[in-house]
């Protein structure tokens, strides 16, 4: 039995990295398809696994050894599964735009949502800033401020010009690192720069609609060094959250989570209830109204498809 790293997944075949550094394409064992798991794929880009390799030269995966997090949104096509887009990670990048096409503050927020609750650090990246108009700026610097009042980095960059390359290199050296971020933001053209010989195909704005075309069809990683290891997503559109019930929304809004216990009630909503300390600080400005309005948003979405009873872990 050897062990190695998924590196690439394309739905029945996974590209394993083994200990010794090769390269092998495997399979996996007909259990993992018949398990009770509600996910769309039962092993993920960044899961470590242990394989028996067969006399054909591939690999038959036999187990998959414990996560230490992962990242999951739904599944776009099936609302009542979910997809885990990566595992195993030490930082996410969210690449953000603030036009060329738009990155709405729900979906930042969902993700900051998402990799909260599974306790993956985070770094938003505002990138393609050589392009912005002053009205721009301002709202880069309204979503900055906004971010940082919420306890997030924030990092400005243009994959394009280079711009910001040198600290994001410092920032993700020795790390295992997702990009995510909707399609058209930047993820290939900055993973080009990051890792210059790879030369991932980018694709130009549909001028139609503003919105990107897609690069990238399965999760991908990609060695920048021996040490540093990025993660390249499919553009997604939206993020669906699962695996966590609408109470506990709260406590993945780390400026929610610093006034908890100073409402009036201990089970307070953040809504409509008095004396709470959330909604005196929207009242006065001191909480984002727009990070607020996520928070309204996702606590009254149809919760159906959350998954706490999902055991594969």
């Amino acid at each position: 039995m050897q062990k190695g790293c998924v590196y690439r997944s394309t739905g029945s075949w996974y590209e394993v990295k083994l200990e010794s550094g090769e390269f092998i394409q495997s399979r996996i064992k007909g259990i993992f398809r018949n398990s009770s798991i509600k996910t769309t794929n039962p092993i993920a880009v960044g899961d470590i696994v242990e394989l028996e390799i067969e006399d054909s030269g591939q690999g038959m995966i036999k187990s998959i050894m414990a996560r230490e997090n992962y990242i999951i949104r739904r599944s776009v096509n099936l609302s009542k599964e979910a997809h885990i887009i990566a595992s195993n990670l030490d930082l996410a990048l969210l690449i953000v735009t603030i036009s060329n096409p738009i990155t709405s503050a729900g979906f930042i927020d969902r993700f900051t949502v998402t990799a909260q609750a599974y306790k993956i650090p985070l770094i938003i990246v505002f990138n393609k800033v050589d392009v912005y108009d002053k009205k721009d700026m301002l709202r880069l610097q309204e979503y900055e401020d906004s971010y940082h009042a919420a306890g997030y980095s924030t990092l400005r960059m243009s994959a394009t010009k280079g711009i910001g390359i040198a600290e994001l290199n410092e920032i993700i050296s020795g790390k295992t690192v997702l990009l995510s971020g909707n399609s058209g933001a930047g993820k290939s053209t900055l993973i080009n720069q990051l890792i210059p010989d790879l030369l991932l195909k980018t694709a130009e704005l549909s001028t139609a609609h503003q919105k990107g075309k897609h690069t990238t069809t399965f999760a991908e990683m990609y060695d920048q060094n021996t040490t540093t290891r990025i993660i390249d997503t499919p553009g997604i559109k939206g993020f669906g959250l699962v695996d966590f019930e609408k109470e506990e929304l709260a406590l993945y809004f780390p400026e929610m989570l610093q006034l908890l216990g100073t409402c009036k009630f201990h089970n307070c909503k953040h809504i409509n209830e008095p004396g709470c300390s959330v909604v005196a600080q929207v009242k006065s400005d001191d909480f984002s109204k727009s990070r607020y309005q996520s928070y309204l948003s996702m606590y009254k979405e149809d919760n159906t498809s959350n998954y706490r009873q999902n055991t594969y872990q």
